[in-house]
């Protein structure tokens, strides 16, 4: 991925403001980072498709976006982490399940703990500190001894991973 000199000097003049709107949703300054870091990414993948007419607007959206599914997701993992083990599964999706829905996430559960222990322990151990953990891409990257970027990847690859073995049944 490449990023042009006039995208980055549009994405440095708004960084701030960008992390201050994100924190604003999140409410936590270093996932706001984090989610500015990964629209910065996603920005860049997206105007090598295409140019924009209003790029700042574009980042804003996407900064939104990522915010609100960050936000979403620390509710979530807050509310399983503050339950007991048996009320984990259960509390991750609906309150009100059906035994046959209750069935279908334990077995999603299965299969998501199969997938982890297939990756490779690096790939496993990023993959826990960041959904698990809650730690920053930059405190990943320090404990592999990568940069964020790679940490970055690294992740992504092993949600990926748990994402198709999961949805696949198998």
């Amino acid at each position: 991925m490449r990023h042009d000199r006039n995208m980055l000097a549009v994405y440095l003049a708004h960084r701030g403001a960008l992390v201050s709107y994100a924190n604003g949703i999140v409410g936590d300054v270093g996932r706001s980072e984090d989610v500015v870091q990964e629209a910065w990414l996603r920005f860049g993948e997206a105007a090598e498709a295409r140019p924009f007419e209003e790029p700042v607007g574009y980042l804003y959206r996407i900064v939104r976006n990522l915010a609100i599914d960050s936000r979403r997701r620390r509710l979530r993992e807050e509310r399983v982490l503050t339950s007991g083990p048996a009320d984990a599964v259960l509390n991750a999706a609906d309150d009100t399940l059906s035994p046959e829905a209750a069935a279908t996430v334990r077995a999603e559960v299965q299969r998501l703990a199969e997938a982890m222990a297939e990756l490779p322990e690096r790939t496993r151990v990023a993959l826990e500190m960041r959904r698990f953990g809650g730690c920053k891409l930059k405190d990943i990257a320090d404990h592999l001894g990568v940069s964020v970027t790679t940490a970055h990847e690294i992740v992504a690859q092993g949600i990926d991973h748990c994402r198709r073995r999961v949805r696949s049944g198998s």
